[in-house]
């Protein structure tokens, strides 16, 4: 007996619908109508006898069976698109945080236009997981907090140094001799790094402290660093972040740098390893990062 074969488009919507838990996500991500959808699945589920979803007000999920198909979807969709990506190189694209991309990528992009002036290279703001062949990513820059996705490739950069920083009057203000004088300072947190202090602390041998929680916290690094720079407070940052604000005095470090807990790390799309433009990336950020000391060297 010919088993019945099931039009792709709507293993697609079940798929796109199991994985999200709603008709309404999968037709916007697909770009159809609900109904379009609510179509499909009836079709699928008529030919082959089996409920693959059950219905639950707005919200939808799979039956046994219908979980067990579409993680074999899944699968096979990701397999596509990875043989896809293959054949049709994706554009050059990096992803970094907001505030990287802000305060250390985009101040050092002209060396790599100069550099490479063939490479269109694109820019992807976010710091958490990757789908490299959906997001068209060639290159992450991450910190080791973070789990790599499975199979790519990572490149070790070095350990991150961190410290803590201050507009210039604020030493003499709150007389910043040693660093158990930070206790007397309003000190500023980052909600995306909130064990910044005691990581610097550890790192420093001082000995833990009771101080509660900095009471003013900001979203991002780049919101700390700038109320720093308008002397609201003391922040603790990685230093490739504030280099420049270093050099032009906005900020200075009145106990230096130091190891930090984390690495910093680049994951490359393992289907475009070998491509020149991607290696031509890899090798200008490792150059970049040793450039002005804003990570430990590797035998550190």
């Amino acid at each position: 007996m010919t088993r019945p074969r099931a039009p792709l488009n709507a293993l697609r919507a079940f798929e796109a619908a199991s994985r999200l838990g709603s008709l309404t996500a999968a037709a916007r991500e697909l770009a159809v109508t609900p109904s379009a959808i609510s179509h499909h699945m009836k079709g699928l589920e008529d030919l082959y006898g089996v409920a693959l979803l059950r219905r639950l007000g707005a919200r939808v999920m799979p039956t046994p069976e219908g979980a067990q198909l579409a993680e074999g979807l899944a699968s096979a969709f990701k397999l596509i698109e990875t043989s896809l990506a293959k054949l049709r190189p994706a554009p050059l694209t990096l992803s970094a945080s907001s505030t990287v991309t802000m305060n250390w990528l985009i101040p050092r992009l002209h060396r790599f236009k100069r550099a490479y002036p063939e490479s269109a290279l694109q820019l992807n703001v976010n710091y958490g997981g990757v789908d490299f062949i959906h997001d068209e990513i060639s290159v992450a820059l991450r910190i080791d907090s973070f789990a790599p996705p499975t199979e790519v490739i990572v490149r070790r950069l070095g350990v991150e140094v961190i410290g803590p920083v201050c507009a210039p009057d604020m030493v003499e203000r709150f007389r910043l001799a040693e660093p158990a004088d930070l206790a007397r300072a309003p000190l500023l947190s980052t909600r995306s790094r909130p064990a910044a202090f005691e990581d610097w602390r550890r790192a420093i041998g001082a000995a833990a402290t009771a101080q509660p929680e900095p009471p003013d916290a900001y979203e991002h690094f780049y919101m700390t660093i700038q109320a720093a720079i308008c002397g609201l407070g003391i922040a603790c940052v990685p230093r490739m972040l504030v280099e420049e604000e270093l050099r032009a005095g906005r900020l200075v470090a009145p106990f230096g740098f130091a190891p930090g807990p984390y690495t910093l790390v680049l994951w490359i799309a393992p289907h475009a390893r070998a491509r020149a433009d991607v290696q031509a990336l890899v090798g200008w950020l490792e150059s970049e990062f040793h450039r002005d000391g804003g990570v430990v060297s590797e035998t550190v």
